[in-house]
This record gives C-alpha cells, sequence and structure tokens, in this order.
C-alpha cells in the first residue's frame, strides 16, 4: 500500500451514465445493486481515479493523498454482512486508520490499545455488572452488582431533579399505532419500531420513545399558563429494531432507558429555561469528571413543518449556546425530525468523544397533539416542548462509564464499597460484627470468609476492583480496630470502626469523582 500510495499523487473525479457504470463494474454484484439504486433515487453517478485505482465514488477527498494519507495503519480484519444486514451476504472488511502526522497517529494507536483493556464488553461480565444471551440479542440482563450501580445513577437523577420541580411519569409500554401517525413517528420511525399485530387487526408498538405518551399527559388536563414550565420526567423502557450488525455491547442495544423530561414551555419562557437545562448538564457531567461541549444540529432533510418556524427556533437556540460560554460547533442538518437540538458531546478519560444527551426545541408535536394552554389574556395558545436527555440511554452511558474508570468505579457508585478480610477463622466473629455495623450504615460490603491467604484474597478484591479492604486480624482484634487497604495497593493503617465509616460515608455523600486514596490507574 504504501508503494502504491506514491503513485497517487491526487484525486480525479468524473460524471459517468449509468450504462457506463455498470460496464464499468460489470463483474461487482454490490457495486451494481448500489448504481441501480442511485439510479432510482435521480443521483448522479461518479467515479474518481487515482493512479490505477477507479472506485464509484460522491467525494469528496484530500487533495494530494501521496503526502496527506502516508500516516496509517492497517487494524483488522472482520467479517461484516453486506449492509449490516444478516440476511445478506458475509464479507470481509478490513479496517485502517489514517491521520495527519505520526504523533496524532501514534496518540490513537494507544488509545486503541488502552480502550482494548477498559473494553467494557470484556470488564462488564468480569465484574457480573451484565450479561448477554442469544435469545436477547442486544438486550441485556442486568446482574445484582450492575444493577446497583443502574440504581444508584437513577437514585441520583431521581433526587436532583426533584430539587428542580420535576415530576417523574411513567407511562405504558406498547402503545397503539394511532399514537405515533399523531406524533409524526410513523412516517418518520417506522422502520426502527418493533410491531405487533392483534386478532383485531389492531397494531400496536413497543415504545421506542416517551415523547408522545408525555404529550398524552399534558393533555389530560385544563392547563394555564401558571402551570408552565410543566417538567415532565421519566426513566421507562424504550425498544428500538437495530440491525444485529450494528450491535455493540451496551453502546449500541435494542433495549435501554432513557433519562427523559419533556418541558413545557411559553416561548418567552425558552431561554430561562435552557440556563436552568445548562445548570443541571453541569451538574451531572462534573460528578462524573467529565469535559463536554455542546453541538447544534439544524434542519434535516426528513423534516416535519414550517421552514420558517424552524428558522426561528434555530436562531434562538444559536443564541442561546453564543450566551452560555460554552464551547459549541454546529452539524448542519442533524436535527430531529420535528426541530433543532442542541447535543452534548462529553470526552472519557482517554479523549474519546461520546454524544451523550440532547436537548431539542420542538414546535411541531405539541401542535399536532392540539396541545393547549390559557394565555394571561384567556386565549388559548400552543406550548413549545424541550426534549431532554443528559445521560441519554442509561445503558450507553453506563458501557462508557465502565470503560472512563477501567471499572474502578468511584466509591458512591462501586457496586461493593469495602472487602472484609479476616486474616483466619478466629477473626472471623468480629469481621461479622463489623459488617453489620458497615451494612447499618448503609455501606455495601463483603465478606470474604474463603479458606483463602490473605494476599489472594487482597488481589481477588483489587480484580474486583472493590475500593476499600478492610483487614481483621489479631491486632485488629484486640485493639477493637480495622486496618484499611485502600484500593491501588495504598495501605492506610490501623484505625477505629468509627473513623472508618465516617471517612467512606463522607466519600458516599460527597459523590467524590474518584477514591481519594486511591493509586488506581483506571480512574480520573
Amino acid at each position: 500500500m504504501r508503494q502504491i500510495l506514491k503513485s497517487w499523487d491526487k484525486f480525479e473525479r468524473q460524471e459517468i451514465s449509468p450504462s457506463e457504470a455498470k460496464r464499468l463494474f460489470a463483474d461487482n454484484p454490490y457495486k451494481l445493486e448500489l448504481i441501480a439504486e442511485f439510479i432510482g433515487q435521480g443521483s448522479s453517478l461518479s467515479v474518481y481515479q487515482s493512479g490505477d485505482y477507479v472506485d464509484l465514488c460522491r467525494g469528496g477527498h484530500v487533495d494530494h493523498p501521496d503526502q496527506q494519507l502516508k500516516h496509517f495503519k492497517l487494524l483488522s480484519i472482520a467479517g461484516a454482512y453486506w449492509r449490516g444486514d444478516e440476511k445478506n451476504p458475509m464479507l470481509t472488511r478490513i479496517y485502517g486508520t489514517a491521520w495527519p502526522t505520526k504523533k496524532e497517529l501514534d496518540h490513537y494507536l494507544w488509545q486503541l490499545q488502552e480502550a482494548k483493556k477498559r473494553d467494557h464488553k470484556k470488564i462488564g461480565p468480569q465484574l457480573e455488572l451484565f450479561m448477554f444471551h442469544e435469545t436477547a440479542p442486544g438486550m441485556p440482563y442486568w446482574l445484582p452488582k450492575g444493577l446497583i450501580v443502574l440504581n444508584e445513577l437513577i437514585n441520583f437523577w431521581r433526587i436532583e431533579h426533584s430539587k428542580r420541580n420535576y415530576h417523574e411519569i411513567k407511562s405504558p409500554l406498547i402503545n397503539k399505532k394511532e399514537l405515533y401517525v399523531t406524533s409524526g413517528h410513523w412516517d418518520h420511525y417506522r422502520e426502527n419500531m418493533f410491531l405487533s399485530e392483534t386478532e383485531e387487526a389492531e397494531t400496536y408498538a413497543l415504545k421506542p420513545m416517551n415523547c408522545p405518551n408525555a404529550m398524552i399527559v399534558f393533555a389530560s388536563q385544563t392547563r394555564s399558563y401558571k402551570d408552565l414550565p410543566l417538567r415532565l420526567s421519566d426513566t421507562d423502557t424504550l425498544h428500538r429494531f437495530e440491525r444485529s450488525g450494528v450491535l455493540n455491547g451496551l453502546l449500541r442495544v435494542r433495549e435501554f432507558s432513557q433519562d427523559d423530561a419533556h418541558i413545557f414551555v411559553s416561548e418567552d419562557q425558552i431561554k430561562d429555561e435552557y440556563k436552568r437545562l445548562f445548570e443541571i448538564t453541569e451538574r451531572f457531567y462534573s460528578i462524573f469528571g467529565i469535559e463536554y461541549s455542546f453541538r447544534l444540529g439544524t434542519r434535516p432533510k426528513d423534516f416535519m413543518g414550517d421552514p420558517q418556524v424552524w428558522k426561528k427556533a434555530e436562531s434562538e437556540l444559536r443564541r442561546i449556546l453564543e450566551t452560555s460560554h460554552k464551547e459549541f460547533s454546529v452539524l448542519e442538518g442533524d436535527g430531529a425530525f420535528y426541530g433543532p437540538k442542541i447535543d452534548i458531546l462529553m470526552n472519557d478519560s482517554l479523549g474519546r468523544g461520546w454524544q451523550m444527551g440532547t436537548l431539542q426545541l420542538d414546535f411541531q408535536i405539541p401542535a399536532r397533539f392540539k396541545l393547549q394552554y390559557a394565555a394571561p389574556d384567556g386565549t388559548m395558545k400552543t406550548p413549545v416542548v424541550i426534549h431532554r436527555v443528559i445521560y441519554g440511554s442509561l445503558e450507553r452511558f453506563m458501557g462508557i462509564l465502565i470503560e472512563h474508570y477501567a471499572g474502578a468505579f468511584p466509591v458512591w457508585l462501586a457496586p461493593v464499597q469495602a472487602a472484609i478480610l479476616p486474616i483466619s477463622e478466629k477473626h472471623l466473629d468480629y469481621a461479622k460484627k463489623v459488617t453489620q455495623q458497615l451494612v447499618e450504615q448503609g455501606i455495601r460490603v463483603e465478606l470474604d470468609d474463603r479458606a483463602e491467604s490473605l494476599q489472594k484474597r487482597i488481589r481477588d478484591a483489587e480484580l474486583k476492583k472493590i475500593p476499600y479492604m478492610v483487614i481483621i486480624g489479631d491486632k485488629e482484634v484486640k485493639s477493637n480496630t480495622v486496618s484499611i487497604r485502600a484500593r491501588g495497593e495504598k495501605d492506610l493503617g490501623s484505625m477505629n470502626l468509627k473513623k472508618f465509616i465516617s471517612l467512606i460515608s463522607q466519600e458516599i455523600s460527597s459523590k467524590a469523582t474518584t477514591n481519594s486514596h486511591s493509586n488506581e490507574e483506571g480512574t480520573t
């Protein structure tokens, strides 16, 4: 490849006719399939050539491939279904990467190696957090320890939203097709729904999003301007069909929960409400030590509603972002079909970027549901809805957190916060008393009284990423104390149990980003 690249001084574009394209790629059934599809769409056909290589492509490309593409590396090969559909033939996919400089390439290769060590698909089962089974592809089983972490995330979410006057709701998992016809999702999202038909010839769908149900809740009562902003939140389970070829651990699933909120506001409340949303975003992401930025997504090709309303909404969001003093970018055509959006982009401890939460401004769906509230002047007006998630998919957020922390969760999130390790059987009674006292203080503990050496049990606790080890021997029993070892081989020495309870309780209540006494490299 490096030898061939030397002859690639430029890419030359040429538009060709359908007959020329079919003749040029007569021996390639996959290209012929694409050509037929492009012809059906009325698209023009173009090929690019560099050196002796010619391929069907719309472009664009770098200007000088021999200079700009020389820092590359082939990474792996894998099987992949044609167009991501398991009903199609299996092809061979070659993965590679190219960067402007060798330094950037080397950094990316380091990221890949580090990411392999942190892969949530490996760490999750090792730490007994979650699993998958072939009978439910793309739908995770949450194991006891993983469910603890998930519930801690949800509990934190509930507390913070309750402080900010959000009202949690729960709505049906299965809904009639008509709900999604009204919302517009039937025309724009049907291919991603799990559908079922009853004996009465009624079509139902597993809920793929929460917003239509939130509209139903708003419409269930007579509303006044005094009710606004009305903040409805939920963490319901959602289902979306994803092709098996794109499923990826917790990062791309078919069943997930989402920390949704639908905020009903008047137009003059939009700016202030977005300020509040930026504040709660900062609160959440700072807890995890995560850096983030915003990205504005504008009107897509497949949109719903009046272009002038879209223009107004986009201008409003742009003004809000400009006054937020937070870094933001613009991605044209990336809005939701019903309105522009602000995506929250986070960087994990490896510097990798992830699209997480989103703040979407919607003038369309409230009108489709004929939502109204009584304005101060007695007239009836349609509210604006802000669709908002911060975690995004909780499953995806968990997958990213596992990799962000390399499985070494901060104390408040750790499934087991302390391992109790009696040195021998004669120390077991005291160890059980210590365990009971910690449990009574709401601390998650695990008593390891196996007939293994202390060093073996310490090593196992380290592998389980448990933040603290409480070691009990003759000295501790005699002095009514405990010896504490922090994750990462740091000995904190002997202390009375009350002091340890105070230390760990403070870390839990403050939601410290890391175990403050840890030397664990996986934390941030």
